[in-house]
């Protein structure tokens, strides 16, 4: 654990104590406003240069002008004259100070005892509590609100950045002054800005978002925390608007000319916990933000995302991304030393998230593989779904159960070689896609009884440690799987998903290999993984510049050995019209090659669990079942006679 000390959002004080037993360097008693439990340590306390510093024995001493300061001590007078500013008060709420809440009460992201699985047994914490953040955006189920209309933001372009701390848990900017304020958009009141803060994954692009938004995490996410004016922290505390958080998302982009601020902001990271750089470079937070439309924005009653979690935030998490070029998104983990400085998402429970009239929702319902309403066991409520019917796929294919059919043959493969067949590749939200030229690429023969034209592949994967298959052999899964598919030529999409036949599916299984047997496959998905790390956002496409056909990715499978079912899409709607060919050799890839899927992409285990086979018989080829399960058992049958 980098340290020991609580930040954002640790244990507070219910009262200020006038009878403080610290004493300042003058000998005076230093007032504090925040209840101490064990030792307090403040690193921090203010956007001023003045405020509190903690000595060996651990106790809390003002900290007076000294020459390389501005000279100001806010509010340090005596116990009976202290106010905080706006600036320390939402700090003790530990926003940005470094709190120890209790013996033994530390907490971290990882690697201690107080992980966020148990910060609500921390003392005093209400983490356990029943309106807690960050949540996942399900956006099936927002509600817009016509209150909820424009904001209206006061000095967010002329008020710079001052400071920035590593805190031990995340950076944390403080501005210059305290004129910095945010009203409008459905707040009840005015908020005066404080710091703002940030969450991110690690250094391979796992995505750090805190909120997620249909299950999807973004590569992190921007809290820019504001302090309702006129309230005292007992009064901020009770209140359950007390504090108002705005959240950006921030996503990825390749154009570095777009992120000058961001160049600048990051240039002061540090991995020394309690460091505090003094930022000389004019930053402020609407040159961080860019062009994000302030009219689409989402809108709950949450919580502090960090011990003590208090209830007492009004939450405004925006629909448009703030796009950084990816090398400086990268910066956050490599240079302060932390990975995966977010909290899991919370349960919602009995509460409402809303969005502004300006914000785009779908008219779909939103599916997942995990984290969302409609995960892969619900997926049969969806609206015209048939993902509960009797032909499902994915299935286990037992191997001493397929049947030897001596009508699948061959396949014809047209333009699988074609090395500029490939359009583009696409980030669709669940998988990577490589979406193929029309007409060029076609397959038929292999028992197939029709002409099929080739429409992309995709593939399917679990995490860098655990297989991600759609299909299992024996009940065992391999690393990914790979997906062809293809529609008779003779009908449209439309009409092919509601044949029983008009779409063709060839499965490849996917294992690693250190040293692949095919130095063509090797190219081929070395060529491939280049281009994830340009479509980690969602949607994103990247057009295929380089060479790539299908055969470089398959290289040298042998395609005569194959199994055969008619099943479904393995992903919504799951319309029963596959003709399913699974091939029994895998395709060798390093093992290095195929974790860049979910380390680019930040998804893990898009895969479907296997389905009932029902009444459903698989077949073979002679290749993949050269001894099939009956005529095993029928010669199992004859050699007990023979013993009779």
């Amino acid at each position: 654990m980098r340290s020991s000390c609580c930040s954002a959002g640790t244990r507070l004080s219910r009262r200020f104590s006038e009878k403080s037993p610290f004493k300042d360097e003058r000998g005076g008693l230093a007032p504090t406003g925040c209840h101490v439990y064990e030792r307090i340590k403040v690193s921090d306390l203010g956007a001023s240069r003045g405020g509190l510093r903690r000595h060996a024995a651990g106790v809390v001493q003002p900290r007076v002008a000294s020459p390389q300061t501005d000279g100001h001590v806010s509010n340090l007078t005596s116990p009976s004259t202290y106010k905080m500013s706006p600036a320390s008060l939402l700090l003790c709420l530990c926003l940005g100070a470094f709190v120890k809440c209790a013996a033994g009460g530390e907490w971290c992201y990882t690697g201690c005892a107080h992980t966020p699985n148990h910060w609500a047994d921390l003392p005093g914490s209400v983490c356990g509590g029943n309106r807690q953040s960050p949540v996942n955006i399900d956006t099936s189920a927002v509600q817009t609100d016509p209150s909820l209309l424009n904001f209206t933001f006061v000095n967010f372009l002329s008020q710079n950045i001052r400071n920035i701390t590593n805190d031990g848990h995340t950076v944390k900017c403080t501005l210059g002054g305290n004129n910095a304020e945010v009203s409008g958009g459905g707040l009840n009141g005015t908020y005066s800005t404080i710091q703002f803060h940030f969450h991110w994954g690690d250094t391979e692009f796992h995505p750090g978002s805190e909120h997620t938004i249909n299950g999807q995490r973004y590569p992190m996410e921007m809290h820019v925390v504001n302090l309702k004016k006129g309230l005292t922290l007992e009064q901020a505390m009770a209140d359950p608007q007390g504090i108002a958080v705005l959240g950006f998302f921030i996503n990825v982009t390749g154009d570095a000319a777009a992120s000058g601020p961001w160049s600048a902001l990051t240039s002061y990271l540090t991995n020394t916990t309690g460091a505090e750089a003094h930022v000389t470079d004019t930053i402020s937070i609407n040159d961080l933000i860019g062009s994000v439309n302030f009219s689409k924005f989402y809108r709950y009653m949450g919580s502090l995302t960090t011990p003590n979690c208090t209830e007492a935030v009004v939450w405004t998490v925006f629909h448009e991304p703030v796009n950084v070029n990816r090398n400086l998104i990268q910066r956050f983990p490599q240079k302060m030393g932390l990975t995966n400085v977010y909290r899991p998402t919370q349960n919602l429970k009995n509460r409402q998230v809303f969005a502004s009239p300006a914000t785009p929702l779908p008219a779909g319902h939103p599916w997942c593989y995990g984290d969302c309403e409609y995960n892969a066991s619900h997926w049969n409520l969806l609206p015209q779904s048939s993902c509960g019917g009797t032909r499902q796929s994915p299935v286990n294919i037992q191997t001493q159960n397929v049947m030897m059919d001596k009508q699948l043959g061959a396949f014809t493969f047209v333009n699988f070689d074609n090395k500029q067949a490939i359009d583009y590749i696409t980030n669709t939200g669940h998988t990577v896609e490589c979406v193929l030229k029309e007409n060029v690429v076609e397959v038929s023969g292999g028992g197939l009884g029709y002409n099929y034209s080739t429409l992309q592949l995709h593939f399917h994967w679990g995490t860098p440690h655990d297989p991600g298959s759609e299909h299992t052999v024996d009940s065992n899964r391999f690393p990914m799987e790979m997906h062809i598919v293809s529609k008779r030529k003779d009908l449209t999409l439309d009409a092919a998903v509601q044949t029983p036949n008009g779409l063709a599916v060839l499965g490849f299984f996917i294992e690693t290999n250190q040293t692949s047997t095919s130095l063509s496959a090797t190219n081929g998905w070395k060529t491939l993984t280049n281009y994830l790390s340009a479509i980690q956002n969602i949607s994103a496409k990247v057009e295929l510049k380089e060479e790539l056909s299908i055969d470089d990715l398959l290289g040298s499978v042998n395609r005569a050995a194959y199994y055969r079912y008619n099943g479904s899409l393995t992903t919504p709607s799951c319309n029963e019209a596959v003709v399913w060919t699974v091939f029994k050799d895998s395709v060798k890839v390093d093992p290095n090659l195929v974790q860049m899927f979910p380390k680019q992409t930040g998804y893990s285990n898009v895969f479907r669990p296997t389905q009932a086979l029902n009444t459903r018989t698989i077949y073979a080829t002679t290749s993949a079942s050269s001894v099939p399960g009956p005529v095993v058992r029928l010669l199992l049958l004859v050699c007990l006679c023979l013993f009779l």
